[in-house]
């Protein structure tokens, strides 16, 4: 897999004939893109210069179905994956389209078998608590152990995880919340099929058509996947957890780590 047992390089080191195919940037939102919870100016910023130069921009993020409908309608993006590849929600003709994974279909019975999950995990992990944007998820449930006080350490993250996974779910960490769902998706997927499905993208042909940045274990898959792929520098906190690495690391952390190589992709395009 890509990373895999590698220290990741610096992001100098990527080519001028492999940015000259990118695309799609596709990207993490919380701790990539922001820092302590809020979007960046150079964050922003920088997708707007990648909206100028004709490169399609797209979050993928564990954040709930309330948030990603007001991204996709007011950031300068492509499109919005949520709940960790749930759902892409995108503008078309002027509407807000939704295109949900075959396997993310009964939003009720998905919050019917996630309340026992939130129960053991309440009642075995002191300090965990559910995260406040639970009321606007349709497909998973986010439990909060470092987007507010108390900020619980790693091993904490660990055991809400397994925990998890113990009751058959599957579970992400990210910096801020642990995320579970049922179901045999993930950001890699739904990210590769709302390209196939809206852009025509190849997983063969096409994979160095895409740039991922990240900045956790929840973005692992897309680390592997893709031969083109960014930690910000605030990533460094998770490498001990990840086998799978991102290709390289920028020098700024959060937000400015991200405009580094958005800087850095759209210089060597030329």
């Amino acid at each position: 897999m890509n990373g895999e047992g590698r220290d990741p390089g610096r992001i100098e080191g990527m080519e001028a004939a492999k940015a000259a195919e990118v695309r799609f940037v596709l990207f993490d939102i919380d701790d990539t893109i922001t820092e302590d919870g809020r979007l960046s100016e150079e964050s922003y910023s920088a997708l707007w210069r990648l909206a100028r130069a004709g490169i399609a921009a797209v979050p993928v993020t564990g954040r709930p179905a309330g948030w990603c409908d007001l991204i996709a309608r007011q950031w300068p993006v492509d499109a919005v994956v949520g709940e960790n590849g749930a759902f892409a929600f995108y503008m078309e003709d002027g509407r807000l389209e939704h295109l949900f994974h075959p396997e993310a279909r009964d939003p009720g019975s998905a919050r019917a078998r996630l309340e026992p999950l939130r129960d053991l995990v309440l009642s075995d992990v002191a300090g965990a608590r559910v995260a406040k944007d639970q009321f606007s998820r349709l497909f998973d449930l986010a439990i909060d152990f470092a987007e507010e006080e108390p900020v619980l350490p790693l091993e904490a993250a660990v055991r809400i995880r397994d925990l998890c996974e113990s009751l058959g779910a599957r579970a992400k960490i990210s910096s801020i919340h642990v995320n579970a769902w049922f179901g045999a998706y993930d950001k890699l997927s739904m990210a590769e099929l709302y390209l196939a499905r809206r852009h025509g993208w190849d997983p063969v042909r096409d994979l160095g058509r895409v740039l991922y940045f990240g900045d956790s274990p929840n973005d692992e898959p897309m680390f592997a996947r893709f031969p083109l792929s960014v930690g910000v520098a605030n990533v460094r906190r998770f490498l001990p957890l990840m086998k799978s690495r991102p290709t390289f690391i920028t020098a700024g952390s959060h937000g400015r780590g991200f405009a580094e190589g958005v800087d850095l992709l759209l210089g060597l395009r030329g």
